[in-house]
This record gives structure tokens, C-alpha cells and sequence, in this order.
């Protein structure tokens, strides 16, 4: 009811800028009341800092103070106790205490989302918005504040004063909508149950069929999931006349990893480039450094998921598959046919996973030695039947197909005046089959238990 409640009010009232904060902070505070005092303070130090920028006799020192703000606070709530532990088990006699603190929901996208804000102003791509309420309203919006996509200030500037939501708009927002929560529980949701029975048991039950059906599971878990969010985000910005990023693009069909980090997570992927890999040379400086700020970047990338170890060695990971394909690896490839190129990504994808997905290091080599016929119960003819039913294979089935297929702009799918009668049929079919669709996610979601999107938790 949150959602129509809010159009309801969004429509009605004129305060528009104000309706939407209001509902954003109830909708925050909803999902983590105590982290509400946190999304508050990001609010007024990016607000009191990006109006300082221009006036200040030395913006730059500004500017560090800013960043170094919001990264203070971050580090404080995502990293204080990983680093705590670490310390406590490297010097045991120091007997550092490991304090307990409630990760804030999206701390991450809101700590990155700020830090960008104050950067664009400083570089003069954007003006420092006078309005709190205004300012308050971007940096608290429902649809993106728990998990993204990163929304850049310089991409709603030109609508946070002046928007206007058309009918063809609406239309459009609502299809996304719907996509994006089919996506998260008529594939995600469902292909996340034999990912979590299977990456929860013990080694020795873990045989070669079932580890390679729980990595390919997760693979397509969390691409379903979080694509699923975006989409989500992205209709429901519709509604309210922005136009958020688009997030994802068929990242499973790309053939190398250079161009999957071109579709996968654009938002955070671009953010690490435009901030960081070119602030830091890019490749501008020779082979070197270029494969330097490449690790960096991918351990950064890796970091900023979670405080473990796991999510380190994934970045590391990814970085150096990178630094190869910029070697030799990428030349190699492009003259292989294009199949196998994609082969060598989706292999290499599901592995990465692994190490993503696993709780610990020794779980994830448990993992790995099971895929590989290394571990005791890796037998290749045990079958994972177990794990698999209908709605199972359906999910899987349909997983692997749309991870390739291109759906036509939703914009396009509206007849025009004049339009052949052929065309206004198949929009009242594209109609039917979206209200469908609705329904049996709205069925899915009633049926069955909470399912949290994975990214809440970074």
C-alpha cells in the first residue's frame, strides 16, 4: 500500500518536492528507525559542505574534508569492527575489543552518492543546490536509497525544481516496475533457495553436479536480484518524472571481462572509474601503472561490498583477469570464436561468485574443490536432484534465456495515431501480458517467505 499511497499523495498535493521526502524518510525509517539519524547527518554534512565549496579561499582542503567526512562515517559503521578483529587476532595480548554495530541500510550507496555530489561541485559540473528540503529530497529518495543504482546529482539537477510526469511516462514507469519485481521473485527468489541449501552444507556433502548447480544458481540469483532492484527503482522513478541510470546491460553476454564490467553495476562501476582509475592516471602512465590502479580500483570495489575477506580476494580477482586481458589475454580472445570468448566470461563469472557468495574462505575452497573433483564428495554422477524441482528448472531455464535477450524500449510498445491495427493489437497484448505478469509476482510474493534484495545488506 506504501507505494499507491504515495502516488495518491504525490498527485494531489502540490508540495510535491516535499510529499516525496517525507515518504522517503518514512520509508528509511521503516526499514532501520535507528539508522535514520545516520542518513541525516550524511544529509547536512554534503548539503553544508557543497555549499561551502564555491565561497571557501581554499575549496580543495574543503573538499578533502568532505570526502574525508563521509568516509569517516562509513568506515566507522562497515569497517571498525573487521579491522578490530583483525588487529585482536594479529596481537592477540592487545585484547582489542571487536565492537557489534548495526550496518545502516545503504550506507554504502549514500555514502558514495554524497562524496560524488561534492566532487562534481568542486570540478564545476554541477551548482551546489541551495534548498535543504530540495537537497534532502534527492539525497533520501526511496527508490534508490537502499541499493542504487549510485543516482549522481548532475543527472536529476535539471529535474529536482521542475518535472512533469506524462501519462506516456507513467505507462512506461509502471512496465519497468513490473519487470524488475518479476525478475526478483519469479527468478531470483526462486533460484535463491537451492543457492542457499547448497553453499549451507557441509563439505563433505557437497558433490562436483551440486557445487556447479549452487554457483550457477548464484550467478543467476544475483544478477536477477539486483537488476530486479534497479528496474524496480528505475519505474518507480518514472512515476515521479526523473530518470534514473539504467543499471544493467545483458552483462552474462559479454565476451571478456573488460566489456561485463562495462554492463554489470554501471552506476558503481562508472562511479570507480570517473572517481578514482582516471583521477588516479587511468591508463595514461604506461602498462605499470595502469595494471596498479586497475587493483587498486577492483580491491576498493571488492572492499566496499563488505568488510571480509572474501570480498577483498573477489575484487583482487576480478582486477587481475583485467590486467591479463590488457596483457595478452584480450588479444588472445578476440580471435577466438565469439562463442568460446563468451564461454571463458560466464566460466569465469560463476567462479568469481563463488568466493562472493561463500561465508568464509575455508566454505568458498570447499566450494571450489568440490567443482573441480578435488573434495571427497565430489563425485561427477551424483545427482543434484534434491535441490531441483519445477519452479526450479523453470527459473533456471528462463534465467539463462533472458540473460541474453533484448527486450524492445518499453516506449516503443505505444501505438501512435494512425497506427496499423496490427500494431494496437499487439500493444493490448503487451498490455495483457505485463497485467499477467503482475499478478503472478504479486501471487509469488504473497506465497511466499521474506526475501530481502542482496544489496540491502552492502
Amino acid at each position: 500500500m506504501f507505494l499507491p499511497i504515495t502516488l495518491a499523495l504525490y498527485a494531489l498535493l502540490p508540495w510535491r518536492n516535499l510529499v516525496l521526502l517525507v515518504v522517503s524518510l518514512i520509508f528509511y525509517t521503516w526499514g532501520d528507525p535507528a539508522a535514520l539519524p545516520v542518513l541525516l547527518a550524511y544529509i547536512v554534512l554534503n548539503y553544508g559542505v557543497g555549499l561551502a565549496l564555491p565561497i571557501v579561499p581554499r575549496p580543495g582542503l574543503m573538499l578533502a574534508f568532505g570526502v574525508a567526512a563521509n568516509l569517516a562515517i562509513l568506515m566507522v559503521f562497515k569497517y571498525l569492527g573487521f579491522l578490530a578483529s583483525q588487529i585482536d587476532a594479529v596481537f592477540p595480548a592487545l585484547a582489542v575489543p571487536v565492537p557489534s554495530i548495526a550496518l545502516p541500510l545503504g550506507i554504502s550507496f549514500i555514502a558514495f552518492q554524497g562524496m560524488s555530489y561534492l566532487i562534481d561541485i568542486h570540478r564545476g559540473d554541477v551548482r551546489p543546490q541551495r534548498s535543504l528540503l530540495t537537497f534532502a529530497m534527492y539525497k533520501s529518495m526511496f527508490p534508490q536509497l537502499i541499493a542504487g543504482p549510485i543516482v549522481r546529482y548532475r543527472s536529476v539537477a535539471a529535474r529536482v525544481d521542475h518535472r512533469h510526469a506524462s501519462a506516456l511516462r507513467l505507462r512506461f514507469g509502471i512496465q519497468v516496475f513490473i519487470l524488475g519485481l518479476a525478475q526478483k521473485v519469479l527468478i531470483a527468489n526462486v533460484v535463491a533457495l537451492p543457492a542457499d541449501q547448497i553453499y549451507g552444507l557441509p563439505p563433505g556433502e557437497v558433490t562436483m553436479a551440486t557445487a556447479w548447480l549452487g554457483a550457477i544458481c548464484y550467478a543467476l540469483q544475483i544478477y536477477f536480484d539486483f537488476a530486479g532492484y534497479s528496474n524496480m527503482a528505475i519505474g518507480m522513478a518514472h512515476l515521479f518524472a526523473f530518470s534514473f541510470p539504467p543499471n544493467f546491460n545483458r552483462p552474462y553476454i559479454a565476451q571478456s571481462m573488460t566489456e561485463f564490467w562495462r554492463r554489470w553495476h554501471i552506476s558503481l562501476s562508472s562511479w570507480f572509474r570517473d572517481y578514482l582509475y582516471i583521477p588516479l592516471g587511468g591508463s595514461r602512465g604506461g602498462a605499470v601503472a595502469t595494471y596498479r590502479n586497475l587493483l587498486i580500483v577492483f580491491a576498493l570495489c571488492g572492499f566496499w561490498h563488505g568488510a571480509t575477506w572474501n570480498f577483498l580476494i573477489w575484487g583482487l580477482y576480478n582486477g587481475a583477469l583485467l590486467m591479463l586481458e590488457r596483457a595478452f589475454l584480450g588479444a588472445w580472445l578476440a580471435r577466438l570464436w565469439r562463442p568460446l570468448r563468451h564461454l571463458y566470461l560466464v566460466l569465469a563469472m560463476v567462479l568469481g561468485w563463488v568466493v562472493f557468495r561463500a561465508d568464509t574462505l575455508p566454505a568458498a575452497g570447499a566450494i571450489y574443490a568440490a567443482m573441480f573433483g578435488l573434495a571427497p564428495g565430489s563425485d561427477l554422477i551424483a545427482p543434484p536432484d534434491r535441490f531441483l524441482n519445477g519452479p526450479v528448472i523453470v527459473a533456471l531455464l528462463a534465467g539463462i534465456a533472458l540473460s541474453a535477450t533484448t527486450l524492445p524500449k518499453g516506449r516503443t510498445w505505444v501505438p501512435r495515431p494512425g497506427a496499423p491495427a496490427w500494431f494496437v493489437l499487439r500493444d493490448a497484448v503487451v498490455q495483457v501480458g505485463f497485467l499477467a505478469l503482475f499478478v503472478i509476482s504479486a501471487l509469488a510474493v504473497a506465497s511466499s517467505a521474506y526475501n530481502p534484495f542482496i544489496y540491502y545488506r552492502f
